[in-house]
């Protein structure tokens, strides 16, 4: 199957805001955007699979989630707010970044061989300031020792910054510092977790 442009897809937010130096570094085999709906039959959640559990789910269920994010990343419509006189007199929306930014790397058969998420937070801190939280970096087996991973982390810390956010963070094992420190991370203070109880998967209709 050859590689699907980005005009045919429905994308979970701009392409342009992927860096254009990224796709540069992957070479002319490779291709980097944002998540599509219809990444489930490419194998976004086979990859996925390197990090932990990813029990399948129906193709149904994922066009949903995609769905939401991209929902939740829709600019609110100016018809919503209140007008002021400072609005009125502005032709420029205020810019409202997105929440949800996650990112693959493609091959020319259209095949999904890495993928990495950043989500922002809107703090009360900072004068209303903005956080990135870097998730789910994961890279194909059969691709490893490519510097994707390195590709998704710079891709996502230009995205993270370029929306405002005045840090980046990530949560990572002991054994993955040294790699995270050769992409600018530097160590800082410690990451606690309480897990949930399992609980049985509910039925599907």
């Amino acid at each position: 199957m050859p590689l699907t442009p980005n005009s045919s897809l429905e994308l979970l937010f701009p392409p342009s805001l992927i860096p254009s130096s990224i796709q540069a570094k992957l070479g002319s085999d490779l291709h980097i955007r944002p998540l599509a709906s219809t990444d489930y039959k490419r194998g976004h959640l086979e990859v996925l699979r390197v990090l932990t559990q990813a029990p399948d789910v129906s193709a149904d269920s994922y066009t949903s989630t995609f769905k939401h994010l991209a929902s939740i990343n829709a600019p609110p419509s100016s018809s919503s707010s209140p007008s002021s006189p400072t609005s009125s007199r502005s032709s420029t929306p205020p810019f409202h970044p997105a929440t949800y930014y996650t990112i693959v790397i493609l091959t020319l058969s259209d095949e999904i061989i890495a993928v990495g998420s950043l989500f922002i937070e809107r703090k009360f801190l900072r004068s209303l300031g903005l956080v990135g939280h870097i998730e789910d970096i994961a890279v194909s087996e059969k691709v490893q020792g490519r510097k994707l991973g390195l590709r998704i982390i710079e891709a996502l810390t230009g995205i993270s910054e370029s929306v405002g956010c005045y840090k980046t963070i990530l949560n990572c094992s002991d054994k993955n510092i040294p790699f995270y420190e050769k992409c600018g991370y530097e160590k800082k203070e410690n990451e606690m977790a309480k897990y949930a109880p399992e609980r049985p998967a509910p039925a599907r209709l």
